[in-house]
């Protein structure tokens, strides 16, 4: 029994992530914060998948205790593909953001994914097959005033795991990291950036792809030998190689 564990699965991409693997047999371990939310999921692709096995796990990796006893919590289960999705935004300019909304940010997208990563690369690295996907932006490539810190822990999250790849990469592991860096994508991110109880975003945003949509691109990014998976100005995805430079090889 080998599982696909996918933080922040009760909405967005990483809800149609779950349902795009477990239309291939993949048995899951989903994690959010909403017990609700996650059952609501499980028995959606139990309707359908009645063989796949799904498991819940609620935390919230907002803070990075938690992160250690997700990943203890789940020692007794052999874990194939790990996917950090779950992350937090912020929407304001640097002199108006909310402090206590930036910390829990940076704990979300930086510090319990560095944890879950490293975590799971020190028990996994050797075995053929495992994956690392972590969840980037589009804005971990390129900075955009009124979300400075955000595309700053999304620039973390794209460098880290770049590094890691080459890394594994010169030490022969059997694991591959990649990076997944959406541009603008219709799910709840934008109410939560924003703190706004409901964003339209056919009015609002001129270009964005659907959560299902994304969820493609990254079973594209998982199938593939190429380390990065990035959606660009004119809202095409590429599958690439390093895009910083490494140094140190």
């Amino acid at each position: 029994m080998k599982y696909t564990v996918i933080t922040g699965a009760s909405s967005g991409i990483g809800y149609e992530t779950a349902l795009a693997f477990a239309a291939r047999g993949k048995n899951l371990i989903i994690v959010a914060r909403r017990l609700d939310k996650l059952e609501e999921l499980k028995s959606k692709i139990q309707d359908s998948h009645s063989d796949v096995d799904v498991i819940i796990r609620t935390s919230d990796l907002s803070d990075t205790a938690n992160s250690y006893k997700l990943y203890e919590n789940l020692k007794e289960y052999q874990v194939e593909t790990w996917i950090n999705n779950a992350g937090l935004g912020e929407s304001s300019s640097v002199s108006d953001q909310s402090l206590k909304k930036v910390e829990s940010m940076l704990r979300l997208n930086i510090e319990s994914l560095t944890i879950l990563s490293t975590l799971f690369v020190r028990d996994y690295s050797h075995v053929e097959g495992t994956q690392l996907i972590n969840v980037s932006s589009a804005l971990g490539y390129a900075t955009y005033i009124g979300s400075i810190t955000y595309s700053a822990s999304k620039y973390f999250v794209s460098a880290f795991t770049e590094g890691l790849a080459k890394e594994l990469e010169l030490k022969s592991a059997k694991m591959k990291a990649k990076v997944l860096a959406p541009a603008v994508t219709e799910t709840e991110f934008e109410k939560t950036a924003q703190d706004v109880e409901e964003f339209d975003y056919k009015n609002f945003m001129p270009m964005y792809h659907t959560a299902k949509q994304m969820a493609g691109f990254m079973m594209e990014l998982y199938d593939n030998d190429k380390v990065v998976g990035i959606v660009d100005e004119s809202y095409n995805f590429n599958l690439r190689d390093q895009i910083y430079p490494i140094l140190g090889v």
